[in-house]
């Protein structure tokens, strides 16, 4: 008995000097006791036929990337889920007062919900914790970077707007299982541009929500789709592109007021088609790349290209109608008929011409020549003079001579301004035509667009 007591009086002030075990934190108590019986594979209800309806929340960001030939669209997006588990449910007294935590998303259950039209993860950051708060409201909030598929039409470009879907449906579970809803309404959805980086290239318009259930192997499936509805600001592609081209095209109709008879019209068209080849050359890259349609701005170019390949087809076959000799004119039938009809206002046109023609082509001496009266008379005078001195008769001889070859040279010069005249009135003819075409075509495009970029 006394080595009993002995025992307890010098065991007692060791037990009193020796350290505490340190208790669990209310928070770490609190994971461990929501975790400790938790199965993540199972669908977090008590009752298996109760649905588990995940709310879902979309974000618009920014708009990446448009590419028109694999037919994608890059998007920044802000994500929400948000639903119910009712395995993770406690009282905040018990907890120090804690009404909502973190947790790793891999050790709850996670719905299987997915876009449809997913493509790529992009640059995506991964998040792995969700919030979870006493009632068993779960979390999931996550930025995502998306590659989409969607159908864009780019013959408008860049006066062009697009409509690309977000469609988010369970993998596998139908609506008698998960459900989907908008944890905000469609109209707040819908306008909400406030998270939007609204200084890049594309205006976000809207997000319009709808949701449908569609009826697949005897089964419901739940689907949310957001219409995502942008409009490219074309001021960079009408500045780059559109007023070059433009320009290019004045300066070439301008040009048909240097003079016919000069080289320099057909010298400067081809050097506004080069500069404007080279134009295009430089700017391929700037143009969308589509395989099912051209966009309407490569029609634009290709016609603008070919309207300057006619304006210098037409320079040239003016200019090589004024070069053509006499001979060759006679033997056009066009060229003929052209004549017999746009003569010059004093005298026959066809009469001075082929009078000349056959000056030039009788000055040989088995020919007869057509001359004035007055000339023949001062020829038949000379012949009429038998016994004159040598030296007058040769000077007489020499006289006509003279008067004959400046009334030739008078019919050349007449005959060449008659057909400059003509040449004139025909290049005015396809200055015109080539006017007509050119607005029409330049009114019918800026039409379009006006309707496209005010719509």
């Amino acid at each position: 008995m006394f080595l009993i007591w002995l025992t307890l009086l010098v065991s007692a002030p060791l037990a009193e000097g020796a350290p505490e075990k340190p208790k669990r934190s209310a928070l770490n108590q609190l994971t461990r006791t929501l975790l400790r019986k938790y199965d993540c594979g199972v669908r977090p209800v008590h009752n298996w036929t109760s649905i588990t309806t995940v709310y879902i929340d979309l974000l618009l960001q920014s708009v990446l990337e448009v590419d028109g030939k694999t037919q994608s669209i890059t998007t920044s997006i802000w994500y929400r889920q948000i639903w119910t588990d009712e395995f993770l449910v406690w009282d905040p007294e018990e907890f120090d007062g804690i009404n909502e935590i973190s947790l790793s998303s891999d050790t709850i259950w996670i719905p299987d919900v997915i876009i449809s039209e997913f493509v790529d993860g992009g640059k995506s950051l991964p998040i792995p914790y969700v919030y979870v708060n006493s009632s068993g409201s779960v979390k999931n909030y996550r930025p995502m970077q998306v590659v989409l598929a969607c159908n864009l039409e780019m013959y408008a470009f860049p006066f062009d707007k697009q409509n690309c879907s977000l469609t988010f449906r369970s993998w596998l579970h139908s609506v008698k299982e998960i459900d989907l809803a908008l944890w905000r309404s469609a109209e707040a959805i819908a306008n909400d541009k406030r998270e939007f980086m609204n200084d890049g290239e594309w205006e976000l318009l809207s997000i319009p929500s709808s949701y449908w259930l569609i009826h697949q192997d005897d089964t419901d499936y739940a689907h949310i789709q957001f219409n995502v509805l942008i409009r490219r600001r074309p001021l960079l592609y009408v500045v780059g592109l559109l007023i070059p081209s433009i320009f290019l095209m004045l300066v070439d109709v301008v040009s048909f007021s240097l003079p016919l008879n000069s080289g320099t019209r057909i010298v400067f068209k081809i050097s506004i088609l080069l500069g404007y080849t080279v134009f295009r050359v430089n700017l391929t890259d700037e143009l969308p790349v589509t395989a099912l349609r051209t966009p309407l701005i490569g029609v634009f170019f290709a016609v603008s290209m070919a309207m300057l390949m006619l304006s210098l087809t037409k320079s040239i076959l003016v200019v090589k109608l004024l070069h053509h000799s006499e001979a060759e004119v006679r033997q056009m039938s066009v060229s003929a008929c052209l004549l017999d009809k746009y003569g010059s206002v004093g005298h026959g046109f066809t009469e001075s011409a082929l009078t000349s023609t056959r000056t030039l082509n009788n000055i040989n001496l088995s020919a007869e020549y057509d001359m004035d009266p007055s000339l023949e008379e001062d020829l038949l005078s000379l012949n009429e003079i038998q016994d004159a001195p040598s030296g007058l008769e040769w000077l007489l001889q020499e006289l006509v001579s003279l008067r004959l070859a400046l009334s030739q040279e008078d019919s050349e010069t007449s005959a060449q301004a008659d057909w400059l005249a003509l040449c004139s009135r025909l290049d005015c003819f396809l200055f015109r035509f080539y006017l007509v075409v050119l607005i029409s075509y330049a009114g019918t495009l800026l039409m379009l667009w006006a309707s496209w970029s005010f719509a």
